[in-house]
């Protein structure tokens, strides 16, 4: 069995795990919402398997590096952990819904990396020929991962505030007596960022060091590096805001969902359309 089977399957079991949340949200079954939970699991370590077995490939092909190389494998890896930090989170809170909302990103991830992107292994090339590579990549996307679980949280926020505001019912069991409430959901925003920030933080600082180690500068304004800082300050003013001016509810949502907005175009956005030292990535 080949990694790229593993990875179908992977494929699809997101996509059963969505449908699942998606009749959670339906039937408001206890029982479907633990099923979306479950299956969200087998695909997570079923893609863990993947993984190994992929750097095994590598090693077997004389290549001999982390699958964390190019574009095909970057998005693996961020379904991946998109996923982990979910379950984190669901086996903690068990707030359920909240799958419906970030196990789209996992599939979505998945789906574009099997059905659209090339997944050949190859050489690395001379620029990412160092353990940096593994540092760098892994605390970027786990700080990603948090952000996207965060925005997800943030939607279900906004879209309960409005429906609240509009007279849905959460004691007649509607749609909205599945949500975490108001605070609770401003919350778990919080607390995925906290999560987030530092990592992502520890991904410049390892992503610095990398450059040095590479070109012989910490630092060269490339684009990819440009709106990597970008994203840092979003969020770095997410918690000042909170912190210093008690920012909650709404805005600290929306705030939420527009640093993730900036957080794909600096990990997709820069590679696909911008050029630069990271134009590997493409």
């Amino acid at each position: 069995m080949s990694s790229s089977m593993l990875f179908n399957a992977t494929m699809v079991i997101y996509m059963v795990s969505t449908c699942i949340f998606f009749a959670f949200l339906a039937s408001r079954s206890k029982a479907v919402g633990l099923a979306g939970t479950y299956a969200a699991l087998v695909g997570f370590l079923i893609q863990t398997a993947a993984i190994g077995l992929r750097w095994k490939e590598s090693y077997d092909m004389g290549h001999g590096h982390a699958p964390l190389s190019n574009l095909f494998e970057s998005v693996v890896f961020f379904a991946w952990t998109i996923v982990m930090i979910f379950l984190i989170i669901d086996f903690k809170y068990k707030y359920r819904a909240i799958g419906f909302f970030v196990m789209p990103f996992a599939l979505f991830g998945m789906a574009w990396a099997q059905l659209s992107l090339d997944s050949n292994i190859e050489p690395l090339v001379p620029a990412l020929q160092s353990n940096w590579l593994t540092y760098h990549v892994v605390t970027c996307f786990l700080g990603y991962a948090a952000f996207a679980v965060a925005c997800g949280i943030s939607i279900m926020y906004l879209i309960r505030e409005s429906m609240e505001k509009g007279g849905g019912n959460v004691q007649a069991g509607g749609l909205l007596s599945m949500f975490p409430s108001i605070r609770i959901l401003d919350d778990l925003n919080y607390k995925a960022i906290m999560i987030g920030f530092p990592l992502l933080s520890l991904g410049i600082i390892t992503g610095a060091a990398w450059a040095n180690y590479a070109w012989g500068t910490y630092w060269s304004w490339d684009p990819k590096e440009t709106w990597s800082l970008i994203v840092w300050f979003v969020y770095a003013a997410f918690l000042h805001a909170r912190i210093t001016r008690g920012w909650v509810g709404r805005r600290a949502a929306i705030l939420s969902v527009i640093g993730f907005a900036a957080t794909i175009f600096c990990y997709l956005g820069v590679n696909l359309f911008l050029s630069g030292l990271h134009s590997y990535g493409k």
